[in-house]
């Protein structure tokens, strides 16, 4: 027997209310989300920005492109995430090398010194000059406080206590390379903002000068001082929410001073013009590339430490030092399975590597021949026979 009918329209109401109040909620928690995130989230280029952007050979169809496509499995991306390593981040706290401003008053005896602050943030000392790249001093690599990937350790060195930046170098706005704590906290210094077309957009928007912002295409150069910054090609893409993908272009660097030569690869995967960049702009007594956070579902993004180690060998570098790993967990491979892996393919191949502590200063020449100090704990990864990274379209 059915209900009597005014119980029937009680329950009905009450199934609306429930309703209403669920969507209110799902509204609200939605305009709180939208207001934190807007400004971090950046602007879009307009005007003489955008045309410039336009004129890009990169540019087609209303968006940068890279000459070898991305190939990603989607249905990879989602099954990985159930063979994740049990590993993705340390179990106890890494070994950080911190300091001040005093640490960096004798310059490097051999013009050339690099101080790793974890991921891609270097600091990069190169024949009198500063160049400091990628600069994350955030919590997160997302456009909210609490919620995305969180740093695993704080600052080595805290931004106050940084010496005199010369150029800040940004590769692309993903949000693990271009943040906007970090940018908001030194808008005001008296340096030169470097990054790719587009990207000068977010950067005038979070209030730095456009006076102090040159925005380059690829093998395009700016000068600061008597060091020659140069935009090289990357296989990637870029990005800060749904609506705004590839809107700016992505991008290497070499710098190019009167006595050295370093390259700094941002995110890439492997393609075949790292050999043109080696030719044209080397050789490199440094190359800085990335070698974490790297998928078999998405071999085009990141070059994974096998091919960042040939990478290497193709853009002519004496040492390498492998970077974008010890930070955060934004793949699903162990945390030290980048540099276990960039080790072996590197030893097998002839290449030297330094692999200092975050917040750890090196000179590539003063390196010695031993075995660089294994400061990461010996936790399960898989080699690169188990769990290949091979990028499309590279012979």
């Amino acid at each position: 027997m059915s209900a009597p009918a005014p119980k029937r329209l009680a329950r009905r109401r009450r199934r609306r209310r429930i309703a209403l109040v669920s969507l209110a909620l799902t509204l609200g928690f939605g305009l709180v989300v939208l207001v934190q995130a807007w400004v971090p989230i950046g602007k879009a280029a307009q005007g003489a920005r955008l045309e410039r952007m336009k004129a890009s050979p990169q540019w087609h169809g209303g968006e940068f492109e890279n000459p070898q496509p991305l190939w990603n499995d989607a249905w990879g991306m989602v099954t990985e995430m159930f063979s994740a390593s049990d590993y993705g981040r340390p179990a106890a706290a890494i070994p950080v090398v911190s300091g001040d401003a005093a640490r960096f008053d004798q310059p490097p005896s051999t013009g050339l010194r690099v101080t790793w602050l974890g991921h891609s943030t270097l600091l990069v000392e190169i024949d009198g000059h500063r160049v400091l790249t990628d600069p994350i001093w955030g919590p997160r690599t997302a456009p909210l406080t609490w919620l995305g990937p969180e740093r695993w350790y704080p600052p080595p060195i805290p931004l106050a206590e940084l010496p005199t930046i010369d150029a800040v170098v940004i590769s692309h706005d993903h949000y693990d390379h271009l943040d906007q704590p970090t940018i908001d906290r030194i808008k005001g210094w008296d340096t030169t903002f470097i990054a790719p077309l587009g990207v000068g957009a977010h950067l005038a928007y979070w209030g730095v000068p456009e006076s102090q912002i040159v925005e380059l295409d690829w093998w395009q150069q700016t000068r600061v001082g008597s060091l020659d910054i140069v935009c090289a090609p990357a296989r990637h893409a870029s990005g800060r929410q749904l609506f705004d993908q590839n809107a700016t272009l992505w991008a290497g660097y070499a710098f190019v001073g009167p006595d050295h030569r370093v390259f700094f690869s941002g995110d890439t995967g492997l393609f075949p013009g790292m050999t043109e960049i080696g030719d044209k702009l080397g050789p490199f007594d440094l190359t800085m590339i990335e070698a974490g956070a790297y998928g078999q579902a998405w071999p085009d993004w990141h070059i994974g430490p096998e091919q960042a180690v040939r990478a290497h060998q193709m853009l002519r570098g004496q040492v390498m030092l492998p970077v974008h790993w010890g930070l955060f967990n934004l793949a699903y491979h162990g945390w030290t399975e980048p540099i276990e892996r960039t080790l072996v393919a590197a030893e097998a191949a002839g290449v030297r590597v330094a692999a200092p502590r975050p917040g750890q200063s090196f000179e590539p020449e003063a390196l010695g021949p031993g075995p660089v100090e294994r400061w990461w704990p010996e936790v399960p990864w898989r080699s690169a026979d188990e769990y290949p990274i091979v990028s499309t379209a590279v012979d």
